[in-house]
């Protein structure tokens, strides 16, 4: 056998170095992983992560606790270890894209950095990944094994790493989706999804002008959709029309003279139809209101 092995140090875990070694289960199939802060098993490990007291990716070195620390992003969150081991792997886990590979650490990886670090400028409060990771540690109360709570604690991470990689992946797709969409608007003010796939950003980032956006829902009838003001708000460019609030079936229909229309929220952002055409027709009226 040739597998490698890999050290981390013992004890108490965080976030960083359970998800390096969740990192590191997607580039080696098999290794023997090694938690210690024993020095001659470090010196021989061939990879060593959050330990050691040195940064070299070629030597295989991965730690960020020396002095001076194992250097930071253009944005200034220091490197950790999951960080580190990222930089050096993240394109290989993410099978060559650098897109992709960028997009998981502006997501993920910096995160759990910058709360390893302390960097916690723009962090959200509350309880974090890193927290959650935190809490798979045995309590001062209890006395468990900290390798097997680790090892738990990497298949929640690992499981984690794989959804994150794929929602950033499909987050990435439907950029290119949307954006073509928003090129190929007749009225730039209407954005038409031929599939639905996630938008807000790239219409808050690429169309200024957009107030709706039309797509099919998952069961073959349309929709349209208010443009929020800002990223994560609850107010609009520009709701629907105030008559169509919380109106169904016939009572919508009436109002706005289409007979397959099917609802309108009453918070005035949402609203469907049975066809392309008469929800077309809908955010007509609605830009015209």
């Amino acid at each position: 056998m040739n597998d490698k092995t890999i050290v981390t140090h013992d004890g108490n875990f965080h976030a960083d170095d359970v998800f390096s070694v969740a990192a590191l289960k997607c580039v080696f199939p098999t290794f023997n992983l090694v938690r210690t802060r024993d020095n001659a098993i470090i010196q021989e490990a061939d990879i060593v992560l959050d330990v050691g007291g040195e940064y070299d990716a070629l030597a295989g070195r991965f730690d960020h606790h020396q002095r001076g620390g194992a250097g930071e992003r253009e944005d200034g969150i220091p490197y950790s270890s999951f960080g580190l081991i990222w930089k050096h792997y993240g394109v290989q886990i993410c099978e060559g894209d650098e897109e992709l590979a960028k997009s998981v650490d502006a997501g993920l990886v910096s995160t759990i950095d910058a709360i390893d670090c302390g960097h916690t400028a723009g962090v959200t409060t509350g309880i974090s990944l890193s927290h959650t990771i935190s809490m798979f540690n045995p309590t001062w109360q209890e006395t468990g094994d900290f390798d097997a709570c680790f090892n738990e604690a990497v298949s929640f991470a690992s499981r984690v790493l794989a959804r994150f990689i794929a929602s950033a992946n499909g987050g990435l797709s439907a950029k290119a989706i949307v954006a073509e969409a928003i090129e190929k608007a007749d009225d730039p003010r209407v954005i038409v999804l031929q599939q639905y796939t996630p938008w807000k950003r790239t219409v808050h980032s690429l169309a200024p002008e957009a107030l709706y956006v039309v797509y099919p829902s998952q069961t073959g009838q349309w929709r349209i959709q208010t443009v929020p003001a800002e990223l994560g708000s609850f107010e609009d460019r520009k709701s629907l029309p105030q008559p169509w609030a919380g109106l169904n079936g016939e009572a919508l229909q009436a109002v706005t003279g289409l007979d397959d229309a099917m609802f309108c929220h009453n918070g005035l952002f949402i609203a469907g139809a049975e066809s392309f055409e008469s929800t077309m027709k809908m955010a007509a009226i609605a830009v015209n209101a």
